[in-house]
């Protein structure tokens, strides 16, 4: 799978990106001000480790039900506190909305994220009555895929209704050749057991892989990757590359009640 390839290269993103160092700075301002006008509760703990809490933004009236939406940053980089303002569109659309952050690598090794976002979804779906609908960006992408794999015990599995994947990671195997697993610790062992492609999914949930047009080679290859694993497994899983697109604007429609992310998020 390694040979002749540079994975460092074709798993970066930004330097790919015209004004890439920017969107951070960006995203944290957005993100701010969301939360000053937001209804919701802010730092719910889910956990006892420090990173382990949640946002729970509510809408107006009785919730249609939850979404989650867990950040990338290939599992080393950000906290919810980035993105509070990609709730904005299912919250119009009568949606609570949840944001957990997560213990980042290398402090916390894959399995253990793993763990800690199944125990934050099944905290806001106490809160929160109705279907649940999962997505994620990047990393963020991988996590709420994981979800979806039939060894992960999460309570509330029967509530799931449909996850959206955008632009994740889906194979890690190719991480074990790059420079990033310094942190990430990823052994062959865990990098296969924590790959979604390569499990089976509950059967019955759609699946919507979302990745953007002007995406890295690999993200397109993962995405694709997934969707032939899990639509051959029987299942309703769905490719959809999004016109121009690229890694860091590709989450953007989360934050427009009408948009074509937003729209396909909330109506599988």
């Amino acid at each position: 799978m390694t040979d002749g390839i540079d994975w460092d290269d074709a798993l970066a993103n930004g330097p790919y990106i015209d004004g890439a160092d920017r969107y951070p700075e960006q995203w944290a301002a957005q993100a701010a001000a969301f939360r000053k006008e937001a209804p919701g509760e802010i730092d719910i703990a889910y956990g006892d480790a420090a990173r382990e809490r949640l946002d729970l933004f509510l809408p107006e009236g009785t919730p249609r039900g939850l979404v989650v939406f867990v950040h990338g940053g290939y599992w080393q980089r950000f906290d919810k506190s980035y993105w509070s303002h990609l709730a904005q569109g299912p919250l119009v659309q009568g949606w609570a909305v949840a944001l957990p952050s997560y213990t980042l690598a290398p402090e916390a090794r894959l399995p253990r994220i793993t763990t800690q976002i199944r125990r934050a979804i099944e905290s806001a779906a106490a809160k929160v009555a109705g279907p649940i609908h999962l997505t994620g960006h990047s990393a963020g992408g991988h996590l709420v895929t994981r979800m979806l794999c039939q060894d992960v015990p999460l309570s509330v599995r029967d509530r799931i209704a449909h996850v959206l994947s955008i632009s994740g990671v889906h194979d890690l195997r190719p991480l074990l050749a790059a420079s990033m697993n310094e942190q990430l610790q990823l052994t062959e062992e865990s990098a296969t057991a924590e790959s979604p492609a390569l499990h089976r999914p509950l059967p019955g949930v759609p699946v919507t892989i979302w990745v953007g047009g002007h995406e890295r080679p690999e993200f397109l290859r993962q995405s694709a990757l997934l969707r032939e694993a899990w639509a051959r497994a029987g299942e309703d899983a769905r490719l959809v590359v999004d016109g121009t697109r690229h890694h860091f604007d590709v989450i953007a429609g989360l934050e427009h009640a009408d948009s074509s992310l937003t729209t396909a998020l909330l109506n599988p």
